[in-house]
Parts: C-alpha cells; structure tokens; sequence
C-alpha cells in the first residue's frame, strides 16, 4: 500500500486519515495541520518523510500566511526543498486546474451565472489562467493584488492592468513610502478599499482563510469562489448570508482534499515524479474518479439573478418631480422648461432606481436596475433613430457594468427605429421590448374588465364571445398580436391602421391562421367605431388623437397600450360610461422594492414584467425585438409568468385603480345611456341621424376612480 501525507500550514484540528482505492492503486492518505507555524511544518516533514511515497505541501503563497507575514514565492520554494527523500509537491498546477473546472462546472450547471457578474480577486497575478477564464464571462473584474501585496490602495480593473502589474510594469508597483501605508491609519485605509470592493462585488475568488475576518456586510448574498472548505467555515459562511460557495477541491471518503493532498496521492499512485505528470494523468484522475468541484448553499438554494429595464420620462412633467428642477418649475416660464426638457435628451443614462425583493414561488429571485434616459417621446421623435440607439446602447453599457443580464426597453424606446432589432445586435447584453407580456397583458386585463362589467355574455366552453372589437395601430408589434388574438376570440374584428399594404397582409395572415373569423380593416376609427364591445388602442403617436371617444358605445371597454396614453385624462373625463383602462399591469411576487414608476407598490408594466420574468427563468437571449411578435412568444411568456407568481393587477385607468363601486358606476350609466338611447328610436327601429356638424353629449358626471391624480411617471 502506498501512501499520501498532506502537510499543511492549516490548523491540526482538520486532520484525518483513510484507507481507499485511488487510480487503481491502493492507498493510505493522511491529513497533518501545522497551526499556521512554518517552523512546525518544518518538524512535521522530517516526521513524516520517511514514512510517505509521496507529499503535498499546502504552502501556496497566495492562500497561507507564516506568521504575520505571507509566504513569498521563494518561500514556499524553500520548504518544498525540504523534502528531499520522497516527490513533494505544492499543488500548484492541479489547483489552476480545479479552480478553472470549478468556474466552468458552475456556469454549465446554472447557465449563465457568471455572465456579466463583478468579480473581485483577492490574488489574480498567481492565477491568471482562472482571471483570463471569468473574462470569457464577464468583464467586470476587480484584483485586490496591489492592495494585499504591497499595501497600495488601488484595484486593478482590467485584464491589461494585471498584466502590467504582474510584469512590474504597472504604476502601482511603485509602493507608497512606508510613512504613509505602514500605520494604523494606512492600514485601515487599504482596508476599507477592500471591504468596499467586496460589497460591490457578486462573486468573491480569495482562500478560504482570507474571509475569516470579514462579515456580513462584505459577504452576504455573495458567491465565493476558494477551496478547502471544511464545516466550521461553512457554518461561518452561513451565518454570514454567503448565497454559495465552490469549493474546487473535492471530496474522497467524506475528507475536502487540499489539491497538494491530491496531488500527492496521484503522483504516489502512478509512481511518478511531480513533474512527470501530463494532462491526461489529472484527466484519468478527475474523470475516472468521480471527482468534481463542490456547490454548497449554506442557506438553502437560492439563485438571484440580474436584469436592467430603461425608462425615460413620457412628458416635462416629470422633470418636475426632480431636484433642483423641481424648485425652478414653479417659477420658469415654459420656454425655460422647453430647453431643460431637449438639454435632457442629450443627459448620460443614470440609475433611477434598485429594484430588490422579487422572489418566485420556484424559488428564484431577481434583482435589478431602472435605468433613465432624459428624452421625452417628443424629444426622441424630433432626433434620428440612430439617436436614441447611441443612448440606449449606453444605457447597456451601464447595465453591464452593474452586472445585469438582461435588459428590457420601456415605453417610447421599443418602438425607435426597428423596434430594438439594431439595440440588440449591438449591445453587450441580451436585449427584449417586453411587447409579447404586453399584449397578453393588454387582452388579460381587457378580458378582466369586460367580466367585471358584466355587459358581455361569456360564452361557456370554447364559443366566440358575442362582441365586436377594434384595434387602432393594428399593424404595429402589439396591435398586430392583439389583433390575433381577439380573432380567435371574437365574433368579429376591426383592425385600424393608416398602414394600407400592411393591413391587407395582416388580415391574410389572420384568416390563414383562423379561417372562421370575421376581419373588417379600415384605414380610420371612422367606421363602426360606434358598435364596439371594446377597443385595444396601440399606437406610437405620442399624443395625437386617434379617436373620437365621444362616439364609443357605453359600456365599451377601452385598454390604452400606447406610451404615452393613446387617451389623456381629458379625453377619458368626457365618458364617465365607457371604462378606459390602461394595459394589463402584473403584479410582481414576493416583496419587491422600487422607487416610485407611477404605479401601485409591488405593480409593474407588462414590458417591465416580462423582463423581469426572463431574469427569473435564466433566460438570458434577445426574446421580443422586431416589430414582429411571435405568437408562440407570447404564450410561452404568459405560462412563464404564471409559474412564477405574476399574476394581473387591479385594473387601472388615468385616475388609479377602479373599484367595484366604480365598475358599479361605469355600469349603470352606460345602461341609462343605452336605455336613453333605445328609448329614442323611431318607429322604424333606427335613430334619426343628427344634425351635420353635431356631437353626442355625454352624461355630465364624474369620472370613476379616485378623485387624485396620478403622479408623473418615467414608466415604460
């Protein structure tokens, strides 16, 4: 029987010994702690050199301090040395190994969990190998080399910089006098350099040792990446809130073995010397022994992962809700405010907002960033598309670098240009308009109005519901989805758009698609506009009217997807009995937190939602760009968003969300105004045309919903 001693510089309380079966040899393995002292490491290499075929020395400089200093390169040269009878070996090139197939063996068991993560590196310049493979992942990369190795209070923030430094080209190489750094107060300044990197930082790559020291401020939630974890740190970790930890070095018969242990029992069972050893000997050892990194989940399996959503204000209004602007709004004549509002659409992107607190019943969690842009829909209207692109594109950037994976586009940003076709081949992140949850929103809420109202038999079992419906902008990205929809829905269907070529083209690809439904297109609200059960407006004309709403049927069902409202509050005033709702808005699960986007706490926008839906599903791909919408999209986005708890919202309008007693309302006048209405008629069962020029009136009372505005909003 061969056997394996592991001298380390560790505490002895970790030791152990066993008998196993490794690479078809047998062998005795055994664990020795020196307690942190060079001198007894020293003692216990003569103790057990004669009785070893092989020795692994765990004196990696980076991961083991002797005394109040750390080991240099030379040093652990020098105790390697040592061992003169037997092969001894560091481990070295095995750990470069492990802690890569770690990296990977995560990324590949929870796809993209790496992807535009910030990593910070306690000690890269002696793994470089490990930093060059999180690139591949993420370029937010942080090494603490500088401040750990020569007490200078910098990081390095690039691939290029460690190079430099490693080289002893880098500015930083040149220490700082020991005047300014070797004191208590230098020290606490390099110190919370540190402490503040690792706040900031997603994943943490250090030794296990090195976090000993540290709490819950720097590591809870975060991912560690190290190796020899054994269960004292864990329960430290856990205590901590650290989310996971990967532990590179695996487990044999229940032991963490040090990769020098490791490296030890291979080069005594293959009889070789250190280095002797090829590739494929560690691949025969790591693959034929079933040995693989560690994931431990000291609070329980708990994914978060991270999104970016871009908003930008919808009117000036807005800018009043900001200081200092909001100071100088109540006195600065509106020409002032017209140039603040185009100064603000040549504004950087910035963080409105952290949204934290949404967890789904599956067990995912999602954080993420509402990111504005100071354009107004008129400003983007009055500029290029590539414009906008250039902003958005840096809002991306931004969205990177705070470690989003996915970025969603809100309100006038969706439908710029090619409707995010050009955004995302070009940014550095996957990109989706949310219009697929948007149209299954719209209808959603659409569908809970008209229940509610109760005008409208419902069918039971599978029948067309007994209802005409319009779509004006029917052959935009949202508009043509709903359109779809409702044809399948609907006994018949009017599709309004100034778009002629494309309307015909629509309504064959709905007839090919339902052979049963009723199409009439129009190139205006003109026509029939009268006779409708409900509307879905869903243009992009930034406040143009596109409707008369004083010649809607009572009791018609209004859902406004356009951003801005297709329908102002002044417009929605003249008919207190047709219930105008804006598109369906989803109710986040668990308990989110936001600052205020105009809507009720915990409610977000369809577009908004489906972003965040993506994020908690891990599906990090451009999913809705294009003014064409899938239509197996938007149902796979709707099951999505069932399986993790959204659910839709109190229908809302321009005054808030309605209350049964507003239902209640909008009800009863729009049956007293068709009774009126009825009641009219002549003998011959139609009514009498009016006079050219003339206007129905309608009812003179207030609107439902709640008497207060609403905010102003930078909503999608």
């Amino acid at each position: 029987m061969k056997t394996a001693v592991g001298l380390s510089l560790g505490e002895g309380t970790q030791d152990f010994a066993f008998e196993t079966r490794f690479l078809g040899k047998r062998l005795a393995v055994r664990r020795v702690g020196a307690g942190g002292s060079v001198r007894r490491l020293k003692e216990l290499v003569a103790k057990w050199e004669p009785k070893a075929d092989a020795i692994g020395l765990g004196i990696a400089p980076e991961s083991w301090t002797g005394g109040k200093r750390r080991l240099s390169g030379e040093d652990c040269a020098a105790l390697l040395s040592t061992v003169t009878r037997v092969p001894a070996t560091s481990g070295a090139r095995l750990a470069g190994i492990l802690q890569e197939w770690a990296l990977r063996h995560v990324q590949g068991r929870l796809p993209g969990y790496f992807t535009n993560a910030r990593v910070l590196f306690f000690s890269a310049a002696s793994n470089p190998k490990l930093a060059q493979t999180f690139a591949e992942f993420t370029p937010n990369l942080q090494f603490a080399d500088p401040v750990l190795d020569a007490g200078v209070p910098k990081l390095l923030g690039s691939m290029e910089a460690l190079s430099l430094y490693a080289s002893g080209a880098h500015y930083v190489t040149e220490r700082l006098p020991e005047a300014l750094l070797d004191n208590p107060a230098g020290r606490e300044w390099t110190r919370w350099i540190l402490r503040r990197a690792m706040r900031d930082a997603t994943v943490i790559v250090a030794p296990v040792h090195a976090l000993d020291g540290f709490g819950i401020e720097e590591l809870a939630g975060k991912t560690i990446l190290t190796a020899t974890v054994n269960a004292q740190r864990i329960a430290h970790f856990k205590a901590k809130g650290v989310r996971l930890v990967i532990d590179a070095a695996p487990e044999r018969e229940g032991r963490v073995l040090d990769p020098s242990l490791l490296d030890a029992m291979a080069i005594a069972a293959l009889g070789k010397e250190p280095d002797d050893l090829q590739e494929d000997d560690y691949l025969e050892m790591l693959a034929g022994s079933g040995l693989e990194p560690r994931m431990i989940w000291p609070n329980g399996q708990k994914r978060v992962n991270r999104f970016a959503f871009v908003i930008h204000p919808l009117s000036q209004e807005y800018f009043k809700n900001v200081k200092p602007i909001e100071m100088l709004s109540h006195v600065s004549p509106p020409v002032l405010m017209d140039a603040i509002e185009k100064a603000m659409a040549y504004a950087p992107p910035f963080v409105y907002s952290k949204v934290e607190g949404i967890r789904s019943p599956t067990g995912a969690e999602a954080e993420g960033w509402l990111i504005s842009v100071g354009g107004t829909p008129r400003e983007i209207m009055r500029h290029s598309p590539e414009f906008t692109y250039r902003r958005l594109l840096e809002a991306a950037r931004v969205a990177r670098s705070l470690g989003a994976q996915i970025m969603g586009l809100g309100a006038f940003t969706k439908v710029v240009g090619d409707a995010g076709l050009t955004v995302a081949r070009r940014a550095p992140l996957p990109i989706t308009t949310g219009n697929s949850y948007s149209a299954s929103g719209a209808l959603w809420a659409a569908h809970d109005a008209m229940r509610r109202l109760g005008l409208v038999p419902m069918p039971k079992g599978e029948g067309r519901i007994p209802m005409k419906a319009m779509v004006v902008g029917a052959t935009g990205a949202i508009g043509s989805v709903c359109a779809r929809l409702l044809a399948m829905v609907a006994e018949e269907v009017h599709l309004v758009s100034p778009e002629t070529a494309k309307l015909l083209s629509l309504k064959g690809s709905i007839l090919k698609e339902t052979p049963g439904a009723k199409i009439v297109v129009a190139a205006t609200t003109d026509r029939g506009i009268g006779a409708m059960d409900m509307i879905v407006t869903a243009t992009s004309g930034a406040g143009k009217k596109v409707l008369d709403i004083t010649r809607v049927k009572p009791g018609c069902v209004i859902t406004d997807v356009a951003r801005p409202l297709d329908l102002p509050a002044s417009e929605v005033a003249k008919r207190p009995d047709v219930l105008v709702i804006e598109s369906g808005e989803i109710l986040l699960p668990g308990k989110p937190r936001m600052k205020n986007i105009g809507l009720p706490p915990g409610v977000a926008y369809a577009c908004l939602a489906e972003t965040i839906v993506l994020a908690l599903e891990g599906r990090f791909e451009n999913f809705t760009v294009g003014r064409h919408i899938e239509w197996e999209k938007v149902k796979e986005i709707y099951r999505l968003g069932l399986r993790h708890g959204m659910r839709l919202a109190a229908i809302s309008g321009v005054n808030g969300p309605f209350t049964d007693a507003d239902i209640k309302r909008v009800k009863k006048l729009a049956l007293e105004a068709r009774g009126a209405a009825a009641s009219s008629l002549p003998a011959g069962g139609r009514s009498a045309p009016p006079p050219p020029g003339a206007r129905r009136r309608s009812p003179a009372a207030p609107p439902p919903g709640p008497r207060r505005a609403r905010r102003a909003r930078s909503g999608p």
